[in-house]
């Protein structure tokens, strides 16, 4: 059996670059899907109109979703109306052998990441009682990122992170933030970073999402185009 689950990331609900039309369409696209992730920036500013307007759209998402904060969701103390609406910042769901938790990796008002390492010891306890296939996603990027103008990383403890994904046998860590999507094989992770599905893109790249598909013995990621060519990019054997 095939597990298929849509990666979509920086959406930027209320923003004057928000683009209605292609959000509607790469929900249409994913509707049938097994489970949607979202790796934040699901708003422009966190105020409470923007989590309402975008429970409008994520209503008319078939599937099941994990959805986390990013830095813009964080602003304006958004990240108590993000809780409201989702109900928790750290989601987590367990389905056919498959384990994905979600991390707060948000700061208030700062546009940097962090995890800490208080949790980093309660994912690594997560993570070791679990046999099967392990994901993870946050918001921030976790290894610098080509073509994006700033190829700095911004997730303070990523080093300290990354050993502790590695160790626990993550296979899949899902970010966002940067609006470009790239694809990075650290040992047997891959580190998968989307693009905007409905915001104003950089040139050299447009509105996209992941698709991910988990079978017994690999997993193949393709990269989506809103409205247009779906290619694959990358393959885990598992």
């Amino acid at each position: 059996m095939t597990m298929k689950i849509a990666h979509i990331s920086d959406l930027h609900v209320g923003s004057s670059r928000f683009m209605a039309d292609k959000l509607r369409t790469t929900i249409r696209e994913i509707n049938d899907m097994d489970l949607v992730v979202i790796s934040g920036d699901v708003t422009e500013d966190g105020y409470q109109q923007e989590y309402a307007e975008l429970k409008e759209y994520l209503d008319l998402l078939r599937p099941d979703y994990v959805v986390v904060p990013g830095n813009h969701d964080a602003r304006n103390i958004g990240y108590l109306s993000f809780e409201e609406s989702f109900g928790t910042l750290t989601p987590e769901r367990r389905i056919d052998g498959l384990l994905i938790v979600g991390l707060d990796s948000s700061e208030p008002d700062s546009n940097e990441g962090h995890i800490g390492r208080f949790r980093h010891r309660w994912l690594e306890e997560k993570l070791a009682k679990f046999e099967g296939v392990k994901i993870i996603t946050l918001h921030h990027h976790l290894l610098p990122v080509p073509m994006t103008g700033r190829e700095r990383n911004v997730l303070w403890d990523a080093g300290d992170f990354l050993e502790v994904l590695s160790r626990c046998g993550v296979s899949l860590a899902l970010c966002g933030h940067k609006h470009v999507p790239h694809v990075w094989r650290l040992e047997d992770m891959i580190i998968l970073n989307a693009g905007t599905a409905s915001s104003r893109a950089l040139k050299h790249t447009t509105q996209c999402y992941n698709i991910i598909e988990i079978d017994d013995k690999k997993i193949t990621i393709y990269l989506k185009d809103v409205g247009g060519k779906k290619r694959e990019i990358k393959t885990l054997s598992l």
